[in-house]
């Protein structure tokens, strides 16, 4: 297996060569390309609006069996495999062109803005489940932490802030500015060497802001102030910044240690803030509120006498009209006519995402993606964050030589995969035990935490499968053959976007119109597509250096065009790609 040391020097930036890919990286993408074909394939037979509901109610037989095992096994799995390998990629890509003394961040901008757009037109046209897109925001935030500077980090921050105030860019804005915010935050621990107060500056802000929650939870509690459902979480997450304060001070060295320890601190803390809050969710009685339709809530407060003040105040045309106070039961019954509106809006796109799937022209459904990207993509800076996590953890296993001499580390992928896997499922099954299934409008069924505690398990899952998938490259046992997938892998983008193709015209209205078959039949033919694409794959690279779309990408981020075909053989010897 050649690695990344084989790399003659040379003046330009250019693709990877086929003799140069590090064999390993081919062969899990061919396996998480697996898993994503398993879990979209449901989301081409099924509305977009109805994820994140668990197992749907009602499946017995072979479709549970199907639907339970994608659910614990393969969700969320795969998808952080692929984050992990996105960032293994920034850093082949920065490694090679650090080695050769060439530029970097303008042909990596010209990747990511190829990603976006692939993501874009993936989504409209393809499946609304598209993940490319929030690739390229989170590589943008990846940049930012590892090359942010302060003067340009502050002045996006307060331009995101300016554009939060005007209407229609409010969430999106605002949740730009507050990714900046955390990448910056991100980056201080990353790249400061300052210790004030002997703490380092990521780990004097942890401490402040853990200490001002804690102390504001201790005075709602002692004075009976606030709200009584935010007390636990916000004692809980304090503890949580108080924590990591610590452990960011005392584990700010090696320096070569921090990606992984960033990008594992990232994930979990978020994982860890989100089953909090589904466990105090679990364990909080529900409450006997009847729900009530919003004219009733609204009739409710209309009818409330105002106090005389207030009166005299709406005659006074110098002082506005007072609105009166809410008692708790009005607040109460608000709320539940706020939640019945929002169910209803709910179930009503489910309807009509189902009804233009199954009966909708290719202009109904493109017309739809469209509609769903235009109100998704302002927010993908939240899931950035996430896959920032991701993307550290992949940087680390580049950098650190792990992967590319991956020989020399299989005690730590051993590790990897004997722990992370029962550990990462482990916590998944355990999470099924509380709930499987959430039913909208049902509170306090522990599907929250039930979930946290699958995403928490993801990590541990998610490296145990790359650890066992590099074991199996490096047995001499028929685990070996596992490297059939490679050339599955190194044509990733060429086969996600025709699975996509495939399955929306196999399964949408506009094409053969199959949609809504059973879960165990949707695996079947999830599995069998690949096969078909593994078998293709070898076909096209035995022929080809690039697939399609990966060809075109690379003409994209190094502005040149590569060579599409292999040169024939001489004397028996097929010249390098």
């Amino acid at each position: 297996m050649h690695t990344l040391t084989d790399t003659p020097p040379a003046t330009t930036l250019a693709p990877v060569a086929a003799h140069q890919r590090i064999e390993a990286l081919d062969a899990v993408r061919g396996f998480a390309l697996i898993g994503i074909c398993l879990m979209n394939i449901e989301y081409f037979n099924r509305a977009i609006a109805t994820l994140g509901q668990g197992i749907p109610p009602g499946l017995t037989g072979f479709n549970w069996l199907a639907e339970w095992f994608v659910a614990y096994f393969v969700v969320g799995k795969f998808w952080t495999i692929f984050s992990l390998l996105f960032g293994m990629g920034f850093a082949v890509m920065l490694t090679r062109a650090e080695r050769a003394g060439r530029g970097f961040l303008l042909p990596y901008i010209r990747r990511i803005i190829a990603l976006a757009a692939f993501g874009t037109l993936h989504h409209i046209f393809l499946f609304a489940g598209d993940i490319l897109f929030s690739y390229a925001v989170g590589a943008v935030f990846l940049l930012v932490v590892l090359y942010g500077t302060w003067k340009w980090m502050l002045a996006a921050i307060a331009v995101a802030i300016g554009m939060a105030f005007i209407p229609g860019f409010g969430p999106g804005a605002g949740g730009a500015a507050g990714a900046l915010a955390f990448s910056g935050l991100i980056a201080l621990y990353m790249r400061n060497e300052k210790r004030p107060l002997s703490l380092s500056v990521m780990s004097l802000i942890l401490l402040v802001v853990g200490a001002i929650g804690f102390i504001a939870a201790t005075v709602m509690l002692t004075m009976k102030v606030g709200p009584v459902e935010a007390r636990g979480p916000i004692f809980s997450i304090s503890a949580l910044f108080l924590l990591l304060s610590f452990l960011s001070n005392k584990y700010h060295n090696p320096i070569e240690a921090r990606p992984w320890r960033a990008g594992a601190a990232i994930y979990l803390f978020s994982f860890t803030m989100m089953t909090i809050g589904g466990l105090v969710d679990y364990l909080t009685p529900p409450e006997p509120v009847t729900p009530v339709v919003a004219a009733n809530a609204a009739t409710a407060v209309a009818a409330t006498p105002a106090p005389a003040p207030a009166a005299a105040a709406k005659a006074d045309p110098k002082h506005p009209a007072v609105k009166p106070a809410l008692t708790e039961a009005q607040k109460k019954a608000e709320a539940a006519a706020e939640r019945q509106k929002r169910l209803k809006e709910r179930a009503e796109e489910v309807v009509n995402e189902t009804k233009v799937a199954t009966t909708g022209s290719y202009a109904d459904v493109v017309r739809m993606r469209a509609k769903h990207f235009a109100e998704h993509a302002p927010g993908e800076s939240g899931f950035a964050t996430v896959l920032i996590a991701m993307f550290l953890l992949g940087t680390w296993f580049i950098r650190s030589g792990v992967m590319e001499n991956a020989a020399n580390h299989l005690p730590l992928f051993r590790k990897l995969a004997y722990i992370g896997l029962p550990l990462g499922i482990g916590l998944g099954l355990a999470g099924s035990l509380i709930a499987s299934t959430h039913l909208p409008g049902v509170q306090h069924d522990g599907f929250q935490l039930a979930t946290g505690l699958l995403m928490l398990g993801n990590l541990p899952a998610c490296l145990g499968y790359v650890g066992m998938i590099v074991l199996m490259l490096h047995s001499r046992s028929p685990f070996a053959k596992v490297r059939v997938l490679a050339p599955f892998g190194r044509m990733a983008l060429t086969n996600y976007l025709c699975q996509s193709l495939v399955m929306s015209s196999v399964f949408f209205g506009y094409g053969l119109g199959y949609f809504g078959i059973g879960r165990g039949l949707q695996v079947v033919c999830a599995l069998a597509l690949c096969g078909l694409q593994i078998g293709f794959s070898h076909w096209w690279l035995a022929r080809f250096r690039y697939g399609p779309a990966e060809w075109l990408w690379r003409a994209i981020t190094y502005m040149q065009i590569p060579a599409m075909r292999v040169e024939p053989a001489v004397n028996g010897m097929r010249a390098p790609a």
